[in-house]
C-alpha cells in the first residue's frame, strides 16, 4: 500500500520496528488469543491500546521480525487480519506552480452555483495530515481545535507544508479580499496532525488515531491526504466514525497504478482529474476507486502566509471532502452512507458509462449534490437482513467454533451482533462477518444461536434462530493431529539454499508445528511452518528433516524425511513422496 511519496529520500524504515496490528474474530477468548500470539511470537501490549475502541490490538514483536509476525498470524483462522503499522505517505507529487490558472477548480466542479444553497455552515471538517498553519490568514478565522495524536499533545503547527494546502483547498476564509477561495467557505476546520516527521510521513496507527479522535470531538467529515487505503485498521477507524455520523475521505494516491485495494464501503476514495475532465496519469486508480475531483494546479495556501498551485490526489480528496461538507450544509438530517450517495449519483460520469476504475462514479458536482440533498429524504425505517451461514443448523460443535453471518442494508450495515444461548458471543463492524464461539461456555446439548444486524438510523433485523449440538464432554482428547512434511520430498538429493516446510490439521486445534534438522530445532509455527536452510552447510550425505505437531491436549504426532546432501552440486532432485504422520 505504499507509494510514491513527497519530493526527496524515501525513509529506510517503511513501517514502525518492534509492534504490528492484530484484529481478533469477534468472540475469541482472552486467553485463546494470548497463546496464539505467543505462539507466533508476539505479545499483546500491556497497556491500554489507543485502537482499543477499534478492538484493533498493537502487538509487541521482536524488531525486524514485523512482517514475518503478521503473516504467521494472518493465516490462523481465529485472527481477522495482522498488518504492519506502516508508513504512508502524503499525495503531493508535483511542486507548486504559482502561473497555473488560479482555482479553477471551483467552476469546474459548479461550486459557485453551490453556494446560492449552502457553504458549509454548521459543519466541522477535521484535516489530518502534517499539520496547519494557525497564523495563515486565510484561514485563522476558519479553525477550531485540534489534536497531535502523534505526540498527544495540542501542537498542531504545520511541520511540512502539506496540511496547510489540503486545509486551504476544503475552506479557506473566501469573499475575503485576499488570497484564494475555497470550495466551503463557512466550514470549521479542526487540525489533527498525525505525524512529526519532517518528511510529512505518518504511521497507519496515527491515521487511525486520528479519524478517532475526529469522531469523537464532533467532526462531521475528516480528510485524510494519504495513500492510506487498503488498510484494515484504518478501515475500521473510518466505520468508527461512519458510526458516528462522519464520512472519511482518502486520497487515491499517485503513484499511476493499480495497487489491487478492494472496495471500502467506510471510506470514499478519491482519484484526480484535469481541468479537461481526464486523469492525469500519475492518479491510481482500481476498484477502490469511488469519485474523482479536479487534482492539477490547485490554488490554495502555503504555509507561512503564502499561496501556490500544487497537484495531486491529495488536492482532489479535500475538494471532495468539501463537497462532502456543502451536502451536509444543505441537508443536515443524511446519514454518512446517504452523504456517499449523493456524491456518487450527482458526479459527473466521464471515462466509460457508469462507474469505472480510472473516476469511479465520475467527478464531483458540487451543485448537482447540494440540489440532491437539499430534495433528499433522510428518513430511513428498512432494517437490515441477516442469517447465519456457518455452521449447519443441527451441527454437532466443540470447542471453538467457527460462525460466519451475512448481512445487507439499503444503506448499509453498522454492526452484527452474535448471540449464543442468550449470550453475546461477540460484535463486528466490518464485514466478513466473523465470529469465534467458545462453545465450553454453554451446557452440552441444544444451543441456539441468533445474529442481529444494525444500520446507521437504529434499525435491527434479526436472523432465523439456528440449533446446534454442543458436545464438549465426550471424555478426552485423545486424537493426535495430522502432519506432514512438504518440503523437501523423502530421498530427494539437494544442493544449495533449500525450503523447510510442513503442515498440520486437528480435529479440535492444533497449537505447535515444529521443525527439526538432524534433531536441531529449525523453526516453530502453527498451522504450517517454513524456514530456510542452505544444505551446502550440512555437508554431504543423509540429513534427517523431522515434524512434530502438538494439539490442544498435548497429543503429538511426528513425521520426517530423508534428504541426501550433494556436496559439490552435481546432481538434480530425486522426491519420491511425502513424509507422512505416525
Amino acid at each position: 500500500m505504499l507509494s510514491a511519496g513527497p519530493v526527496g529520500a524515501q525513509p529506510t524504515e517503511r513501517w514502525a520496528r518492534g509492534h504490528i496490528l492484530v484484529q481478533p474474530r469477534g468472540g475469541l477468548p482472552e486467553h485463546v488469543l494470548e497463546k496464539i500470539l505467543n505462539r507466533a511470537g508476539g505479545r499483546a501490549a500491556r497497556a491500554a491500546s489507543r485502537l482499543q475502541r477499534l478492538k484493533v490490538r498493537i502487538v509487541q514483536v521482536p524488531a525486524r521480525a514485523e512482517q514475518a509476525v503478521a503473516r504467521a498470524l494472518a493465516r490462523n483462522p481465529h485472527i481477522k487480519f495482522a498488518e504492519v503499522d506502516a508508513l504512508v505517505p502524503v499525495g503531493q507529487t508535483l511542486p507548486d506552480d504559482p502561473n497555473y490558472p488560479k482555482a479553477w477548480h471551483l467552476p469546474k466542479i459548479q461550486a459557485p452555483s453551490a453556494w446560492d444553497t449552502a457553504l458549509g455552515d454548521g459543519v466541522t471538517v477535521a484535516i489530518l495530515d502534517t499539520g496547519v498553519d494557525p497564523f495563515h490568514l486565510d484561514l485563522a478565522d476558519n479553525l477550531v481545535a485540534g489534536w497531535n495524536v502523534a505526540s498527544n499533545n495540542g501542537d498542531t503547527q504545520d511541520i511540512f507544508g502539506h496540511g496547510t494546502q489540503v486545509a486551504g483547498t476544503v475552506a479557506a476564509v473566501s469573499d475575503n479580499g485576499i488570497g484564494v477561495a475555497s470550495v466551503a467557505w463557512h466550514v470549521r476546520l479542526m487540525p489533527i496532525r498525525i505525524t512529526n516527521r519532517s518528511d510529512g510521513w505518518a504511521y497507519l496507527s496515527d491515521i487511525a488515531s486520528g479519524i478517532m479522535w475526529a469522531a469523537d470531538h464532533g467532526a462531521r467529515v475528516a480528510n485524510v491526504s494519504y495513500d492510506a487505503s487498503g488498510s484494515p485498521t484504518v478501515d475500521n477507524a473510518a466505520k468508527y466514525m461512519k458510526n458516528r455520523g462522519g464520512v472519511v475521505v482518502v486520497a487515491a494516491g499517485n503513484s499511476g497504478r493499480n495497487p489491487g485495494y478492494g472496495a471500502e464501503p467506510s471510506i470514499i476514495a478519491v482519484a484526480a482529474t484535469t481541468s479537461s475532465d481526464t486523469r492525469p496519469s500519475w492518479s491510481n486508480f482500481g476498484q477502490y476507486i469511488d469519485v474523482s475531483a479536479p487534482g492539477v494546479g490547485i490554488w490554495t495556501t502555503s504555509r507561512g502566509g503564502g499561496y501556490g498551485a500544487p497537484s495531486g490526489t491529495s488536492f482532489a480528496s479535500p475538494i471532495t471532502a468539501g463537497v462532502a461538507a456543502l451536502i451536509s450544509s444543505a441537508n443536515n438530517a443524511l446519514s454518512p452512507d446517504q452523504i456517499a450517495a449523493v456524491l456518487t449519483q450527482s458526479a459527473k460520469d466521464l471515462g466509460n458509462s457508469g462507474w469505472d476504475p480510472y473516476y469511479g462514479y465520475g467527478r464531483v458536482d458540487a451543485a448537482a449534490a447540494v440540489a440532491l440533498a437539499a430534495e433528499s429524504s433522510s428518513q430511513d425505517n428498512e432494517a437490515p437482513s441477516v442469517a447465519i451461514a456457518s455452521p449447519g443448523a443441527g451441527s454437532t460443535v466443540s470447542g471453538l467454533v467457527d460462525v460466519t453471518a451475512n448481512a445487507t442494508d439499503n444503506l448499509g450495515v453498522s454492526r452484527v451482533e452474535l448471540y449464543a444461548a442468550n449470550q453475546l458471543v461477540g460484535t463486528v463492524t466490518t464485514a466478513p462477518y466473523a465470529f469465534t464461539w467458545d462453545s465450553t461456555q454453554v451446557a452440552d446439548g441444544t444451543a441456539t444461536l441468533l445474529a442481529y444486524a444494525y444500520d446507521e438510523a437504529g434499525n435491527r433485523g434479526e436472523s432465523d434462530a439456528l440449533t446446534v449440538q454442543v458436545a464438549n464432554d465426550a471424555g478426552p482428547d485423545t486424537v493426535p493431529p495430522q502432519v506432514s512434511i512438504s518440503s523437501p520430498t523423502d530421498g530427494t538429493t539437494v544442493s544449495g539454499p533449500q525450503t523447510l516446510s510442513a503442515t498440520a490439521s486437528d480435529d479440535v486445534e492444533v497449537v505447535e508445528v515444529r521443525l527439526y534438522l538432524d534433531g536441531v530445532l529449525k523453526c516453530v509455527g502453527t498451522l504450517s511452518v517454513s524456514c530456510g536452510w542452505n544444505a551446502k552447510k550440512a555437508g554431504s550425505g543423509s540429513h534427517r528433516v523431522s515434524a512434530l505437531a502438538t494439539d490442544t491436549a498435548g497429543n503429538r504426532a511426528a513425521a520426517s524425511v530423508t534428504v541426501i546432501v550433494d556436496g559439490d552440486g552435481t546432481k538434480g532432485s530425486r522426491g519420491n513422496g511425502r513424509g507422512q504422520s505416525r
